[in-house]
């Protein structure tokens, strides 16, 4: 029986859209779905969800929770990453709060920056535990990521994981059609080429019938200067640098020197910029987790419509050999060409029964490349204090990401790295 393990099942609404797909794909049927979780209560949870699902859409595939990572993955052909090491409470909270003592503002905090920064940091020895596992039980399998930093991640399974691995984010398939949407434009017919990095790939070509769409969008969103919306920063960064950025603004915020900064605190408003983001979104996830475990846990009459989560289509097309299309993210093998080779991108691959194929892009413009140049400094500088165990590299990452050294000076970078060392405590190995 073929296999599909996803770790960090306890993420159950994100297992319900990736796993409810897979049950309601024909091609997959006959699975085993193994599921794994450190959090047994949640975990438990996802498995009585999932099979309200599998009964109320019939599926052939089984369902198994396993309490050994080892076991889950074991004879997989492919596995689904969706962890988050340290959660909310205390890890992110630590991401915010010592930032904060040093005037350092953050947004999400998840990508680059300070945040992100210790988010892989802690996450990357968990992931080489992972690769480890598998190089013994499933060294063949395809590992899609869903957790972030999505870059980094990615990288260092492919680099020093020796596993298969496709970064998956859903920043490209929204992309044209959020800008659309905000700007009342007719989406039917448009085509698009989108490349870069994770959470800053760029909407290079747009068109309809051959006409260049960009000047029409360029008009509109100068139109909408002077409005208050969410999507204030990447209006600003297309109309600076001229091409539009697939991840959302609050997001976009804080990977530039550009928009959070204490000495013009009017940008903050002007941008419309939501400080603290991610610990707010958070609380409410949680709060509200008792009520949708109501909805998905209690109900055995639970149903699901397949969603745009990539997962799915991904297995069914290598399944079946019918192509489809993603954005995936994967080394640069020549694909950019004004990138590193060292670096991970985001381009369009095609996936069949070869597996995951990327597409050449080229050359990004010269500005594009560049800012994204910027956040594979930090990205490859946090790898090399990941694999090398040396702080001072922690400190360069830092002291390389764009909006952290356009507030800080190099002492307060260095003290602010250190305390969140000694706050993050056991969820960090040691730095020398």
């Amino acid at each position: 029986m073929p296999k599909i393990t996803f770790i960090g099942a306890g993420s159950t609404v994100f297992a319900k859209n990736v796993l409810g797909d897979v049950l309601h794909t024909p091609a997959l049927q006959g699975f085993e779905i193994a599921l794994f979780d450190i959090n047994q209560e949640r975990l438990s949870d996802s498995e009585t969800m999932l099979n309200h699902i599998k009964n109320t859409c019939g599926s052939t595939s089984t369902i198994k929770a396993y309490t050994d990572r080892k076991e889950a993955l074991r004879g997989a052909k492919y596995v689904v990453n969706a962890i988050q090491v340290g959660g909310y409470d205390p890890c992110t909270i630590t991401d915010f709060e010592i930032p904060k003592k040093y005037g350092l503002r953050q947004t999400i905090a998840d990508t680059v920056g300070i945040g992100g920064i210790f988010r892989n940091l802690r996450t990357i020895p968990v992931m080489l535990d992972f690769a480890k596992d598998m190089q013994e039980v499933c060294p063949d399998a395809l590992f899609l990521n869903y957790t972030n930093p999505m870059a980094v991640l990615t990288n260092v399974m492919n680099t020093y994981g020796g596993i298969n691995t496709v970064g998956l984010c859903h920043s490209v398939q929204v992309c044209v059609d959020h800008l659309f949407g905000n700007l009342g434009m007719d989406m039917t017919g448009v085509k698009s080429k989108i490349a870069g990095i994770n959470h800053m790939a760029w909407l290079l070509e747009v068109s309809k019938d051959g006409v260049d769409l960009y000047p029409e969008i360029k008009r509109r969103a100068r139109e909408k200067q002077n409005e208050k919306h969410w999507d204030m920063v990447r209006y600003e960064m297309m109309l600076n640098f001229g091409y539009y950025i697939t991840e959302s603004s609050e997001h976009n915020a804080e990977y530039h020197p550009y928009f959070i900064k204490r000495n013009y605190p009017e940008l903050i408003e002007r941008f419309n910029i939501p400080l603290d983001e991610y610990p707010r979104r958070c609380i409410e996830q949680i709060g509200n987790w008792k009520k949708l475990k109501e909805e998905l846990v209690s109900n055995p009459e639970l149903q699901h419509k397949r969603t745009h989560e990539y997962a799915s289509y991904i297995f069914e097309a290598i399944e079946t050999n019918v192509p489809f299309k993603i954005g995936g993210n994967v080394m640069n093998t020549g694909l950019i060409t004004n990138l590193p080779k060292e670096a991970c991108v985001e381009v369009s691959c095609l996936v069949d029964r070869n597996g995951v194929t990327p597409t050449f892009v080229g050359d990004l413009p010269p500005q594009c490349a560049a800012l994204n140049r910027t956040n594979i400094n930090t990205q490859l500088l946090t790898i090399e204090a990941a694999m090398t165990g040396k702080r001072e590299h922690i400190y360069h990452a830092a002291m390389l990401d764009p909006h952290t050294s356009a507030e800080l000076s190099m002492d307060d970078i260095k003290a602010m790295c250190d305390d969140l060392i000694v706050a993050h405590g056991d969820w960090l190995p040691a730095y020398k």
